[in-house]
């Protein structure tokens, strides 16, 4: 059985899923791919399913009831990869902000290289973002210095959303114990997996913000990343985490 499964979540994507399936899956490299799709009422499911005869064994779809929010789809899809044994999982957005061809650079890292944790990161060497206005960019550069400031881990790009885990680093996490949905959903696995003393390691990547479709950021995700970074640490002050 092939050893990477590319979890991609889904609520709206009919403008970009096909062409992300198809270029995910013309990589040099095998990966499978697995959908988590929250009911979205574009279509985008049933593209996928039509896909899914062309692609047989290589690309599958889990349908939720409804819109559950980013953390507990890759929560869903963790528990899925696991139970399918794959041994190097990677998280990855439909729109094409992050670009299916560095996909093989953070398996490497993990497969090749010491890490356990893989982050396309933004910021380990400068800011690689494109088409994102100023007041975002800086947004999402200060929650970084915040998040480091917070909770000590020395990781660039905390809230990055292109990941690949090793399945040891998955096991040994508790994914029911998961609460956070938006980007603190990122943060909090980044460091539940620092806290487990594994091998964190950022490789440089760019960023560029969908050109299809609509953003799902929102200001109750800005939120809940700012107050539940301060709910991780006090939790492992406590040994509650």
């Amino acid at each position: 059985m092939n050893d990477c499964i590319v979890i991609i979540p889904t609520y709206n994507e009919i403008e970009n899923i096909e062409s992300i399936i198809r270029t995910v899956l013309s990589q040099h490299k095998l990966f499978h791919v697995l959908i988590i799709d929250d009911n979205s009422p574009d279509g985008t499911a049933d593209r996928v399913v039509m896909l899914q005869s062309e692609f047989k064994d290589r690309l599958f779809l889990e349908k939720r009831a409804k819109k559950s929010g980013l953390g507990t789809a890759y929560v869903h899809g963790f528990k899925w990869a696991l139970k399918h044994t794959y041994e190097f999982v990677f998280e990855m957005d439909a729109d094409f902000s992050h670009n299916p061809n560095d996909l093989e650079k953070l398996y490497n890292a993990c497969h090749l290289g010491d890490a356990d944790l893989a982050i396309g990161s933004r910021y380990v060497t400068g800011v690689n973002v494109v088409n994102w206005p100023l007041s975002r960019v800086l947004m999402s550069y200060f929650a970084s210095v915040y998040v480091k400031l917070i909770t000590g881990m020395k990781i660039h790009d905390a809230t990055a959303g292109f990941v690949c885990y090793k399945r040891k680093v998955l096991e040994s996490i508790n994914l029911d114990k998961i609460k956070f949905v938006g980007y603190a959903f990122q943060i909090e696995m980044k460091y539940r997996t620092y806290c487990k003393k594994f091998q964190i390691v950022e490789v440089p990547i760019i960023f560029t913000d969908r050109t299809k479709g609509q953003s799902k950021m929102s200001n109750s995700i800005i939120i809940e990343a700012v107050f539940g970074v301060i709910s991780l640490r006090l939790k492992k002050l406590v040994n509650t985490l």
